[in-house]
């Protein structure tokens, strides 16, 4: 599909580069996201421009701006990325093999939980192939980042298929050794390890943010598993998910569940791909399985 070109000679790659350099506002970002070197993306830029005839992006020390003709031309190329992304949806929606890849997206908090379940899965369904992403930010299931999402979130689109899985509590937990693990008090009698600004969305961020003085935050890290790891070494408190901090002989809790950073846990596909055979069956599969693990997740006692 790279090399497709539209009527006008356009290819369907300078689409995407057109986009990324939206989206980024620079042509090393866009380079990045696309997996091509810099110069690679700056000859592309060059070569479409001379196509066209016009000047897309004005170059500058903040960036690359789009011209008017820029404008017009990032406008088209989201519609017409947007009608085949429709297009390549609704064709896989009619799809009833029990074969072929399943994209599945997760935090990486949740590895030790869901690979179990994918393991269990493969033996059923040998003839699907799970592709797992690893991230912590929001992915886009409208654009085909991913066909399934497993994901702890305040909130999911109206325009998603989502089925609440469970409820995933968070806790404090800090290294079992510690002077006063025992004796927890305030927030603000010990040093505390916290999300940064990538992880601002997640209950951990914002129980921290509204219950611990910055003066005590001692370090930031962009993976609740870094933050594990550092609670781990002795640097500082930290709120971890239950299934999580649980699973960590080093940590104690050292609070009860808090109750205002209890968060669903959802299971996540796009309308247009819920009917695909592999992926119902995977969607299903989880779904069962996600709900048996309720204690674990609430932070409660597993049998």
């Amino acid at each position: 599909m790279q090399n497709t070109t539209t009527s006008n000679g356009v290819a369907l790659s300078d689409l995407k580069l057109l986009l990324a350099i939206a989206s980024t506002g620079n042509l090393g970002g866009a380079a990045k996201q696309l997996g091509v070197d810099h110069s690679s993306a700056f000859k592309k830029l060059g070569a479409l421009e001379r196509r066209i005839g016009a000047r897309l992006f004005d170059r500058s020390r903040n960036g690359y701006r789009p011209t008017p003709a820029g404008e017009a031309a990032i406008e088209a190329a989201k519609r017409i990325s947007d009608e085949l992304l429709t297009l390549e949806r609704r064709v896989l929606g009619e799809d009833t093999r029990l074969s072929g890849v399943v994209r599945v997206t997760t935090t990486d908090t949740l590895l030790h939980v869901v690979f179990p379940m994918i393991a269990e899965f493969r033996a059923i369904e040998p003839g699907i192939v799970v592709e797992i992403s690893v991230a912590n930010a929001i992915y886009d299931l409208s654009r085909r980042d991913a066909d399934i999402a497993i994901r702890p979130s305040a909130v999911v689109s109206e325009q998603l298929v989502a089925r609440r899985v469970g409820t995933v509590a968070s806790a404090v937990y800090a290294r079992a050794d510690a002077a006063w693990a025992g004796e927890f008090k305030s927030a603000s009698d010990q040093a505390w390890v916290a999300p940064d600004a990538s992880l601002s969305h997640a209950s951990s961020a914002r129980w921290i943010a509204a219950h611990v003085p910055l003066a005590q935050i001692v370090l930031r890290a962009d993976s609740l598993i870094a933050l594990m790891q550092a609670a781990k070494s002795g640097i500082g408190a930290t709120v971890l998910p239950c299934y999580l901090g649980d699973s960590e002989p080093l940590l104690t809790r050292v609070t009860p569940v808090l109750e205002d950073a209890a968060v669903p846990l959802w299971l996540i596909t796009h309308p247009d791909l819920r009917h695909v055979r592999r992926i119902a069956a995977l969607t299903e599969f989880l779904s069962q399985r996600l709900q048996r693990e309720a204690a674990r997740f609430e932070g409660r006692p597993v049998a």
